[in-house]
């Protein structure tokens, strides 16, 4: 794992080594269209340093502003609201008229960072349960869902890989693609049995076990996502006809049309897969932008991913001409 957040308590450890004094900022709740979700981190140094984002900048400006006069979470731990009328939103840089809650804390000792950072460079998912009228924290092992909680007494986050992306195959189109995922916040898992396929992917796990087995193994929940990738039905449909009847949030496989069509014809012939489970097959993966070289299909499967995660559906779009392009559903006749 290795994303903004994580970066934010990387800074705050390294301050806190330094001896400054620092605040931490938790989104605890949004209102409308907001900058950052729910969970995202900003943290301000006493003379004003800041790292990590709540906004596009001005919420920003005003903690630096106030932690210089010493009046951010100065008697301890401090709910703050902003962009509830028009103006604070305007004056904030709250898009739409959003509105963002952030719950600050003054750090110390009990805030238990390092500890923090320790379980999840170890790959950990962590419970951190901040009390708010002493600001004292404890730490457990994260189980069941993410949902940040907060109520009158405490806040209670969840800390480490939120999501995972199992990759068939370890090709070139595959390392960028498990580079890429690694800074949003996915565990990496790349699958390739065969021998003559072994990429040094730091952060990354590799396997060389049968797709089948790895997928069963990693017992895919909704958080999770498989992409088959190696062109190769022994080990795509393998890996796929698993991940097809998990509970995966995405599955999806390399491919041209025609290659899909004779995949979900063996998958139904074969192995007795219905219409329904294979309506969940993306195929050919990825988002139809046009891309082309390795790393822009990367991005295009990313950004397919994305729009899993937050349940967008994106209109396949028609090529009408050379930088132009429409919706199938704005082409349709009325």
């Amino acid at each position: 794992m290795d994303n903004a957040d994580l970066d934010v308590l990387r800074q705050i450890s390294a301050w806190q080594r330094e001896g400054h004094a620092a605040v931490l900022g938790t989104i605890t709740r949004t209102w409308g269209s907001a900058p950052r979700p729910v969970g995202s981190l900003v943290a301000v140094r006493g003379d004003g340093h800041i790292a990590g984002s709540v906004s596009g900048g001005c919420i920003e400006d005003d903690l630096v502003a106030r932690m210089r006069e010493g009046t951010l979470a100065a008697k301890g731990v401090e709910l703050v609201r902003y962009g509830i009328s028009g103006d604070e939103a305007a004056r904030f840089g709250l898009p739409c008229g959003g509105t963002l809650e952030v719950l600050f804390e003054p750090l110390g000792p009990a805030s238990a960072i390092d500890d923090l950072l320790a379980a999840l460079e170890r790959g950990e998912r962590v419970r951190r349960e901040l009390q708010r009228a002493s600001g004292k924290v404890t730490l457990a092992a994260a189980v069941g869902g993410d949902a940040l909680q907060l109520d009158d007494e405490r806040l209670l986050t969840t800390h480490g890989p939120h999501w995972r992306l199992f990759i068939v195959g370890a090709g070139q189109m595959s390392q960028y693609l498990a580079r890429m995922a690694l800074a949003l916040d996915y565990e990496v898992t790349v699958c390739d049995p065969r021998e003559e396929y072994a990429p040094e992917l730091p952060g990354v796990t590799l396997t060389k076990l049968m797709p089948d087995d790895a997928v069963r193994g990693l017992a895919p929940d909704a958080h999770t996502a498989v992409v088959a990738l190696t062109h190769d039905p022994k080990l795509d449909d393998l890996a796929l006809m698993e991940a097809l009847r998990s509970e995966a949030f995405y599955v999806g496989a390399i491919g041209s049309r025609a290659n899909q069509a004779r995949r979900k014809q063996r998958l139904a012939e074969h192995f007795g897969f219905t219409e329904g489970e294979m309506a969940h097959l993306h195929g050919p993966v990825g988002l139809k932008n046009g891309a082309r070289t390795p790393p822009e299909i990367a991005v295009s499967i990313l950004a397919e991913l994305t729009a899993a995660r937050y349940g967008w559906r994106i209109p396949e779009p028609v090529f009408v001409g050379r930088g132009r392009s429409i919706s199938r559903e704005e082409a349709a006749p009325a």
